[in-house]
């Protein structure tokens, strides 16, 4: 819907303003299905009356930005409306007057049209492809001719047998009608004419009103669906409002433009009436799927019958073929983003559902009405469903994909996650902001006990079978990145006595996600020269920390995803250590999401660390820096998308 915006994605995409409707009381009257089956029925027993009013709410999109242009010139609201109407109304009659013409001048012609087709058919039986069919259609003519002959006569002839005298001749009686009056005759020949002029006409006046009212009737909105807060609302509404004008205003200007250059392309091709099939291509190019070749065949089977050769259908083929691509997979997106906003089930889906309730009609305005739907569940939150069914963004955010993929086992779809991602951020921040996030639902979900034994095995080993898997990937920057530049400048290097393995100690939490944080972790500060060792938490318990072996340790991270309650046993892991490790630097990574009630100094005083930190750009950061012999960063500049923890400074 907005336009194709050139900032960088964020990971976890922000969600529109939405009308909260707590304010709206319950429906419990009625089942959600049968308020469906009294909507589709209501749809369609009212179609003579919905079908203009849905054609005048979408001209309401249309023309709203025009009506306020005028506004601004000091045309007054009733003028203003009365202008744009009035113009709407001068362009629709100028087509229904150029579209009659055209057929009336290519009726004229069908009989030179035809002998021409004619023509062509012959020539097509002196061709290989002509004689084999006709060879094909004679074999079928003299087998059909033999079974005839073939027919056993059993049934004998009838004798002919004396009978009564036939009756008299009868007398023919010839009734004439009365000839039609001129009322009868006008309303015969109006009849056909008479619907389509009331249609326009309701149209129009409804979208006179709706002009007219379009404050008050917004007003009405935001009141039904729920003016608790009447901010949140306005926006919501007027960005809803928006957002539908510009995409029916670039929609409308790009299948006009798309049908001038239709037209002009026949002309310069021969073929007749460019006029008619230049407006045909604008308005087909509005029906999903299915317009775009409806578009090219008339004029198609036309330049067919005009041109004795084939070099006019050749060239109107390759008119539509190279037109129709460039339109629809470069210029639109360039316009008004990657699509409508609906997925292509959606758009196949709307395209049946409004064509079986209101025939052609519906299917011209099967993409806008939906289209209109998607918006609507945007903003409110009792349509969100709609949103959910018909748009083009993920139902489920990027966290809770990896999530889903890593406990239904399936590590070949995490990977083609991580890969998808990896194109638009570094290595750390889809660390940070999807696998430890995904680790915390994880966490949640051990806290609760819903996961088995089983299911914790096998999130383990997805994730520790992801993380080999990205072993390989650059961490500072994305796949588009490297690719831009690939001699890009590296950071400054660690001293040589932090490279040996065992350097800094990434000890584990005792949650059974806390190790796989600490794998994390240690390959990002491998990817940095900095040898990491991963410890898990049963090494350094308290029956087994006597017997730990530190190595060459000169720095302790510690891991863990606390999710509820104060980290007492993170206190008591730290404080053996300390006794383990004297005089080494502690760093404590924390992510304690579900508890608000501790602010950041309590968790500070809650387990002895040098360094705190909340994510793990934050602790590669602060490692980094020490290993370099700087003080680490107050706070760690946030990735778009999410929060970072605020880093300590080292004490002096």
């Amino acid at each position: 819907m907005a336009l194709r915006s050139t900032s960088k994605p964020s990971l976890v995409q922000p969600r529109p303003t939405r009308i909260s409707a707590a304010a709206t009381p319950p429906q419990t009257l009625t089942s959600p299905f049968i308020m469906t089956a009294l909507i589709m029925v209501g749809l369609y027993v009212g179609r003579d009356v919905l079908i203009p009013i849905a054609i005048a709410i979408l001209l309401s999109f249309v023309l709203g930005p025009l009506v306020n242009l005028l506004r601004r010139w000091h045309f007054g609201r009733f003028l203003s409306v009365a202008t744009s109407v009035l113009l709407a109304l001068g362009t629709a009659a100028a087509l229904a007057t150029l579209i009659g013409v055209q057929i009336a001048d290519i009726a004229k012609d069908v009989p030179r049209y035809r002998s021409t087709i004619e023509r062509k058919i012959e020539g097509l039986n002196d061709t290989p492809a002509g004689r084999l069919a006709g060879y094909v259609a004679s074999i079928g003519r003299t087998m059909h001719d033999s079974h005839e002959e073939k027919a056993p006569e059993t049934a004998p002839k009838p004798e002919p047998q004396a009978g009564p005298a036939p009756p008299e001749k009868a007398i023919l009686v010839e009734v004439k009608e009365r000839a039609p009056g001129p009322v009868t005759l006008a309303g015969t020949l109006l009849s056909p004419i008479l619907h389509p002029l009331a249609t326009i006409g309701i149209v129009f006046v409804v979208l006179l009103f709706l002009l007219m009212q379009r404050e008050d009737l917004r007003d009405r909105m935001i009141r039904l669906a729920g003016s608790s807060d009447l901010h949140r609302t306005t926006v919501a509404m007027d960005d809803a409002a928006k957002r539908l004008s510009r995409y029916f205003l670039v929609q409308l200007g790009l299948n006009a433009s798309f049908g001038i250059v239709v037209g002009v392309g026949l002309y310069c091709l021969g073929v007749p009436n460019p006029v008619l099939w230049g407006i045909f291509s604008a308005l087909m190019r509005f029906v999903p799927y299915i317009g775009a070749f409806a578009s090219a065949l008339f004029p198609l089977a036309l330049a067919a019958a005009v041109d004795p050769g084939w070099s006019m259908v050749i060239g109107t083929l390759i008119l539509f073929l190279i037109l129709e691509p460039l339109v629809g997979h470069f210029i639109e997106p360039m316009l008004y983003g990657q699509s409508t906003g609906m997925s292509p089930f959606a758009v196949l889906v709307s395209a049946l559902f409004w064509t079986w309730l209101w025939g052609p009609v519906g299917l011209l305005l099967s993409t806008p009405l939906t289209v209109c739907l998607v918006v609507l569940g945007r903003h409110v939150d009792k349509l969100e469903f709609l949103d959910v069914l018909f748009g083009d963004r993920p139902a489920l955010t990027p966290v809770e994909n990896f999530y889903q993929r890593i406990l239904a086992d399936d590590p070949e779809e995490a990977q083609e996650h991580a890969d998808l991602i990896l194109k638009t951020c570094s290595l750390t921040a889809y660390y940070d902001e999807v696998v430890v996030k995904g680790l915390e639902l994880a966490a949640r979900d051990a806290a609760r006990g819903v996961l088995t034994t089983e299911q914790k095995s096998d999130i383990r080993a997805s994730v520790g079978g992801l993380i080999d898997e990205l072993a390989d990937r650059d961490d500072l920057r994305s796949d588009t990145e490297v690719k831009a530049d690939p001699d890009a400048p590296r950071p400054e290097p660690v001293p040589e006595t932090w490279r040996t393995t065992g350097t800094v100690l990434c000890v584990a939490g005792r949650s059974f996600v806390d190790e796989s944080a600490c794998a994390i972790l240690a390959q990002l500060l491998a990817k940095r020269g900095i040898g990491a060792r991963v410890v898990p938490f049963a090494d350094v318990a308290r029956a087994r920390i006597g017997d730990f072996d530190p190595g060459p340790a000169k720095l302790v991270c510690i891991v863990s995803m606390a999710i509820n309650g104060e980290p007492t046993h993170l206190r008591r892991l730290a404080e053996r250590l300390r006794r383990k490790l004297p005089g080494t630097c502690f760093v404590l990574g924390l992510w304690q999401a579900d508890d608000a009630s501790l602010d950041e100094a309590t968790r500070h005083r809650a387990v002895d660390a040098d360094i705190h930190v909340s994510s793990l750009r934050a602790a590669v950061e602060a490692v980094v820096a020490t290993a370099q012999g700087k003080r680490a960063p107050d706070a760690m500049p946030a990735e778009p998308g999410g929060e970072f923890g605020r880093v300590q400074p080292m004490p002096a």
